[in-house]
């Protein structure tokens, strides 16, 4: 039987397939249009977002809002989501078993979504999704063609609230995205 956005929520919610099920408030199972033609993927929930239940809430995602307006997109027009659903302690990179444990929902929603185009947010999304040995200082900005689907990577907003020297380059990789945007999706508009 084919997954529907409400049964893998709901089985998402009660997973306790790793370590991170034990300390969570709330599985951030993702967040905006089950339609959209986008999907944007960090690595995993912080603080915030396990207080709300919901992906990006905090001062990351705040500027990753600030992001999009410089393109003219908003939340109402993508779907966020993170590698993994439940948030590491102390914010720290998730481990790869617990990666592993959570790939499976990202992949279901993405087969769900059926996205054109996919951004990731950040090293770890980049590595999970788009290739191992991704390297985010110099392959950020660039395109992957992977089954039709368009993929790059940018900085995580949140390493852009530590060093704003990668601003700059971010701002050359928004312009990108949305020219991307404009050439392969049909009802999304920047």
């Amino acid at each position: 039987m084919a997954d529907s956005w409400e049964a893998l929520e709901a089985e998402c919610l009660r997973c306790n397939g790793c370590a991170l099920c034990e300390k969570r408030q709330h599985v951030v199972f993702g967040d905006g249009a089950r339609d959209a033609e986008i999907l944007l993927v960090g690595e995993g929930p912080g603080q915030r977002e396990d207080e709300q239940g919901v992906p990006f809430v905090g001062p990351a995602g705040q500027l990753l809002d600030d992001m999009l307006e410089i393109i003219h997109l908003d939340r109402t027009k993508v779907y966020v989501a993170n590698i993994v659903k439940c948030r590491p302690p102390g914010n720290r990179d998730p481990l790869n078993v617990e990666q592993d444990a959570c790939m499976g929902f990202l992949r279901r929603q993405t087969a769900l979504l059926r996205p054109k185009m996919i951004v990731c947010l950040g090293r770890i999304a980049a590595k999970a999704i788009i290739k191992e040995d991704f390297r985010i200082t110099a392959e950020h900005g660039q395109w992957f063609e992977r089954r039709g689907v368009h993929m790059t990577a940018i900085y995580h907003p949140s390493a852009l609230l530590r060093d704003l020297s990668k601003r700059p380059e971010t701002f050359s990789d928004l312009k990108s995205i949305q020219a991307k945007i404009r050439e392969v999706c049909s009802h999304t508009t920047v």
